[in-house]
């Protein structure tokens, strides 16, 4: 008998272990209908903190994230099963049940006094996606699909992802994950029933009738950016130069009863091109369009919590390390699972110290959270409670109650796309070199529409 069998259920994620609860994974494991069909080393429940470890030390093999997760517990640090036996038990774990602890967890977290949540009594939330590459199997690539060239295909296969992001938070409230071929707008589709009560933003890959109904059919309000030819024609002037115009399906006139009515925002950012927003928001005096065109920059937001995810908790590990689609998927819902847990710790310890979210490192609550699991020195509720207080601390050391960041700075060029670039100012080594673009503040002006 394997000396784990009887003891791994008794392992912890250090401070996820606080929202990721024995119970909530035992009542999941329950819904879901996975239950061990006898003792064994690598039980179900085991397995879903494993499989969260795998996203929180994604660049540990199968064996160092195990270490990481039991290496304090002298009875379980001797004999680590092998990465075929990990294997097999996510595979009988399966995708459901992180997509299920995901949706047991994912909510608003935002107070209602947080700056930058609220816009006139809507929460604020964005929804856009991004893709992130899959091992090169015959099985992904059937699965998910994978960028082209010439009718071949060029690079990995990639799985698509769309959140419904809370701009004031960076939380996760709801998520939607499919294959490359499929787009994102299908996707967002699937998040309107989380999105109550919310003013989403979306980019100009998103507009649509159908879209645009399921969101307000489920009580959300929306800004989204449109392309010129979309709701293009005026059926009414509105006393501050915005217009109102039907959205309609591709092929239908203009009067078709199957089109929404929308309000068109037209405005410059420091002189540049025309932006074009939608909304369903269509009284000029309650919703002032300066209000709602500074609001459209809070969509970044979305891209901010994207960045957290691929580049500071994935890290420099390109490819995620399933082979099997359903291990993907499920390797996919273990990395929102864990960046939303990580969400939590960031607004637990800025209502502690009384400072904004924005001004605690996403980079250190990472790193602190890895050692709480290397260390299990958050095991039970009354050491969670003393690590947070302990982590707490050091943030307040170290952060000041400063005004909340803007998505803004000067644009430098890193590195060139190639070593062999034609251009020469690429090849200049020099540290002195002046930024590609500067960022000064914004001057956004409203572009009235000529009543003729």
């Amino acid at each position: 008998m394997h000396p784990w069998v009887g003891l791994s259920d008794h392992v912890r994620l250090g401070v996820v272990t606080r929202w990721v609860t024995p119970e909530l994974v035992a009542g999941v494991l329950e819904k879901c209908g996975v239950r061990d069909k006898k003792p064994g080393a690598l039980p179900a429940g085991f397995m879903v903190y494993f499989t969260l470890a795998l996203a929180l030390f994604q660049q540990d093999s199968h064996d160092d994230v195990a270490e990481q997760l039991v290496g304090a517990i002298r009875e379980l640090s001797g004999r680590i099963p092998n990465k075929s036996s990990f294997t097999r038990a996510r595979k009988r774990l399966g995708p459901l049940v992180l997509e299920t602890v995901f949706r047991e967890l994912a909510s608003p977290l935002a107070p209602i006094d947080l700056e930058g949540s609220f816009y006139r009594g809507m929460r604020l939330a964005a929804v856009d996606g991004f893709v992130l590459d899959a091992p090169d199997t015959t099985a992904n690539r059937a699965a998910f699909g994978g960028p082209a060239k010439n009718g071949q295909p060029a690079g990995f296969p990639q799985v698509r992802v769309v959140t419904l992001t809370e701009c004031g938070t960076h939380a996760q409230v709801d998520a939607a994950v499919g294959g490359f071929s499929g787009g994102e707008r299908e996707l967002a589709m699937a998040l309107a029933g989380s999105a109550s009560g919310m003013l989403v933003i979306m980019d100009r890959n998103f507009p649509g009738v159908a879209l645009w109904k399921a969101y307000l059919g489920a009580g959300a309000h929306l800004l989204i950016r449109a392309r010129s030819p979309v709701a293009h024609r005026p059926v009414e002037h509105l006393p501050d130069g915005t217009y109102l115009a039907r959205m309609n399906l591709a092929g239908q006139k203009g009067a078709h009863h199957a089109g929404v009515l929308v309000r068109v925002i037209e405005y410059r950012v420091d002189g540049g091109e025309v932006v074009r927003l939608l909304t369903d928001l269509l009284d000029p005096v309650d919703f002032p369009a300066a209000e709602l065109a500074r609001l459209y920059h809070a969509r970044w937001e979305a891209e901010s919590a994207f960045r957290q995810i691929k580049t500071f908790q994935r890290g420099p590990a390109e490819v995620l390390r399933s082979g099997d689609p359903d291990l993907v998927r499920q390797e996919v819902w273990a990395h929102l699972v864990v960046h939303h847990c990580l969400t939590r710790i960031i607004m637990s310890l800025a209502e502690d110290n009384g400072i904004d979210p924005d001004r605690v490192s996403f980079v250190k609550v990472l790193k602190h959270t890895r050692r709480s699991v290397v260390r299990q020195c958050a095991d039970t509720p009354k050491r969670i409670k003393k690590f947070l207080a302990m982590l707490a601390a050091k943030v307040h050391r170290k952060l000041d109650n400063g005004a909340r960041r803007l998505r803004e700075a000067d644009r430098h060029l890193k590195r060139p796309d190639s070593k062999y670039s034609s251009k020469l100012s690429y090849r200049i080594n020099t540290r002195d070199r002046q930024p590609t673009r500067r960022v000064a503040p914004k001057v956004i002006t409203l572009q009235p529409t000529i009543v003729h």
